[in-house]
């Protein structure tokens, strides 16, 4: 029997796990019964066909969308139940938009800081020791000072990476973290998610950038129609995906 083995992680304790999640936008629904798991340090990368339901998957796990249906809880704490806090529960998930969401009318240094004081309570010279030392991982202690307008996407990018790594989270969420970046950018963001990820960062990454996927994704999910039809190994994704829908998929972006 040379069954292909799947390897959700559905039996073990996840810091992340999803149980049967359904969610609707009025009469279109755009999660399907979704289960999975995430175990600490697992690095994980989510791909499909635009309008799969990949961002949304994400975005439910710390509260940003609701769901309707089934159950999530983050670090055994429940994601829908009505009595969590979820300003508190998002402390403890850094989150990496498309579009960096950084505060345009304050510098850098403002920006990683902010959070830290008013949500952690760190006084202002804590936070600004810690956002040194996270401007300093990425790259961008001499851009401290500017605004986001003056810098790069890739480097506005990098300072939001900081911005979430500067809450201590426990897991990091990353919606399409390289796909408004011109091209020359992406490996200046990528090469900062690697380093995370070599670090034992607990990842969750929407992308189609299946060479980060290769390299650095212990699995990788697939989505379609809101299900998530392949949760498997990296090796097993790439080696033999079981189902046409995924293969046609990777032939398409392995290619372009």
């Amino acid at each position: 029997m040379n069954e292909t083995k799947d390897t959700t992680s559905t039996d073990g304790v996840g810091i992340i796990q999803m149980r049967h999640v359904s969610k609707w936008y009025g009469d279109f629904q755009v999660l399907a019964n979704c289960t999975t798991s995430v175990d600490k340090g697992e690095v994980v990368v989510i791909c499909g066909p635009s309008g799969s339901g990949k961002s949304t998957l994400i975005k439910v796990i710390n509260g940003l969308e609701p769901f309707q249906e089934g159950t999530i809880t983050f670090n055994g704490i429940s994601v829908g139940d009505r009595t969590t806090n979820l300003p508190k529960l998002r402390s403890q998930i850094g989150m990496v938009f498309q579009n960096f969401e950084l505060f345009p009318h304050i510098s850098i240094m403002q920006n990683i800081k902010l959070a830290q004081m008013k949500v952690l309570g760190r006084e202002d010279n804590q936070a600004r020791n810690r956002s040194m030392e996270l401007l300093e991982r990425v790259g961008l202690t001499d851009q401290r000072d500017k605004f986001p307008a003056q810098l790069s996407g890739g480097q506005q990018q990098r300072v939001a990476i900081a911005r979430g790594l500067a809450m201590d989270p426990m897991a990091m969420l990353f919606d399409e973290p390289t796909s408004a970046l011109d091209p020359e950018m992406i490996n200046e963001v990528l090469d900062v998610m690697t380093e995370l990820a070599k670090e034992g960062m607990t990842m969750m990454v929407v992308s189609h950038e299946m060479g980060f996927a290769k390299r650095v994704a212990d699995r990788v999910i697939f989505m379609d129609q809101g299900r998530i039809v392949e949760d498997a190994t990296k090796d097993d994704f790439f080696g033999t995906p079981r189902g046409d829908r995924a293969q046609l998929f990777l032939s398409k972006i392995l290619h372009h």
